[in-house]
């Protein structure tokens, strides 16, 4: 692996997993001495890191991370909402059954994974991303499936934020199940609805949680951020039943 390559993923899976925090300060010389490269590679993960948003040049610091406000989470999950939708629908028409098949069996016993004083919470997000694949392969549209994998950078940092709520997990796990058994039916709008109020679901979840405690850099900076109150989740109705799905 290139020196550059390798100081991206470790700078990025610190940002994403909020070891670097919000407004903490990248500079070149201690960040390449921490890498263990020289600062030629660290400038080229630097500038990667900058494209995905995940850092940016602040006047008189150099490159800092970049905050997570609540703004930022209602944006991303307005663009995520489109794709997502658009995702599930396409799925419905062109997924692998079997592969679908496969993944209903898994999110039938996901609240296995969830259960007891030692839940397995990687095998949970393994299986989340097993998902996620299996949905990237059945859309069939490079162009979509670019833009959510661009995107999902961010909402790993979000995700991050509730790490331990396993009362969202095991909900979150029911929703999915819900979205697999849609597509495998081939209803395009009842997949595009279960997706939508997972997403609403998260979206509420993740506004009320506060987001982690920043660098002194980052509140000198004016970005630190105050967690707001979720409402109350919606209900589906008509054919989809009326019935809440848990937060």
């Amino acid at each position: 692996m290139r020196a550059s390559d390798r100081a991206y993923r470790t700078l990025r899976d610190e940002i994403v997993r909020w070891e670097l925090r919000p407004g903490t300060v990248l500079a070149e010389v201690e960040q390449a001495a921490r890498l263990g490269v020289s600062r030629t590679p660290l400038r080229e993960a630097l500038s990667r890191l900058a494209a995905d948003g995940l850092v940016a040049a602040h006047a008189g610091r150099g490159l800092v991370v970049t905050a997570m406000s609540a703004d930022d989470i209602r944006n991303l999950f307005e663009v995520r909402r489109a794709l997502d939708e658009q995702a599930a629908r396409l799925a419905a028409q062109r997924a692998d059954d079997e592969v679908f098949s496969e993944l209903e069996s898994a999110f039938e016993r996901a609240p296995e994974l969830l259960r007891g004083d030692d839940p397995d919470r990687d095998a949970y997000y393994e299986l989340v991303a097993r998902f996620d694949a299996a949905l990237d392969d059945a859309v069939q549209n490079p162009y979509l499936v670019g833009a959510m994998k661009q995107l999902r950078t961010h909402l790993v940092r979000i995700r991050r934020l509730a790490i331990d709520d396993l009362p969202r997990l095991r909900a979150g796990a029911a929703e999915h199940l819900l979205i697999v058994r849609a597509i495998r039916a081939g209803d395009g709008e009842l997949a595009a609805h279960a997706t939508h109020v997972h997403l609403h679901n998260a979206l509420q979840h993740a506004l009320a949680h506060a987001v982690p405690p920043e660098t002194p850099a980052a509140k000198d900076a004016g970005t630190a951020r105050v967690p707001e109150q979720a409402p109350a989740g919606p209900y589906v109705t008509e054919r989809h039943r009326t019935e809440r799905i848990a937060l």
